[in-house]
């Protein structure tokens, strides 16, 4: 458990030297689909001021639904779209790596505080798209940052349509 906490922290601090050896970590699968569902659960409490109790599990599963559309489409982009001489297009390193990026979203759960909910839906956001940008760059053996925001702002973007979608 203090590995993985240890590696949350550095996810959301957004040190690349992780989101490095995430990638080749093959044991890390499983604490980064922990890290998108405890980020995702977050999101789901954290709607507790918009949705009610019950909108906890509506929620949840909204956040999940757009984390997986946002890195399916990342990956799509990034490995047809976009790639690089160097770019691999493995699924199982990507995952892991892009997995981590949901740290921040973590911050979600902070959305109970009325006042501040809309605000820290906002930050988490925006602190979850730098994320994205860092590990997909790691992910993809990308030379340039802005490949990496080329490969990860489409999936986002279609993202946070479906959060309105589901939150207008």
């Amino acid at each position: 458990m203090r590995i993985l906490t240890d590696r949350i922290i550095r996810a959301a601090t957004l040190d690349v030297r992780l989101y490095q050896r995430i990638k080749t970590d093959k044991k890390a699968m499983g604490q980064a689909a922990a890290v998108v569902l405890l980020s995702s659960l977050a999101a789901g409490i954290g709607a507790i001021t918009r949705a009610g109790l019950g909108g906890v599990i509506t929620g949840t599963i909204v956040a999940l639904t757009r984390w997986c559309v946002w890195a399916l489409l990342t990956y799509l982009i990034g490995t047809r779209l976009l790639p690089e001489p160097r770019t691999k297009a493995d699924i199982e390193p990507f995952a892991r790596t892009v997995g981590f990026s949901a740290a921040p979203g973590l911050i979600r759960v902070l959305g109970i505080v009325p006042p501040a909910a809309e605000l820290v839906f906002l930050v988490a956001e925006m602190w979850m798209l730098v994320a994205m940008v860092i590990a997909v760059r790691q992910a993809l053996d990308y030379l340039w940052t802005e490949r990496a925001v080329g490969a990860s702002v489409p999936g986002w973007v279609v993202s946070v349509l479906i959060g309105f979608w589901f939150y207008a």
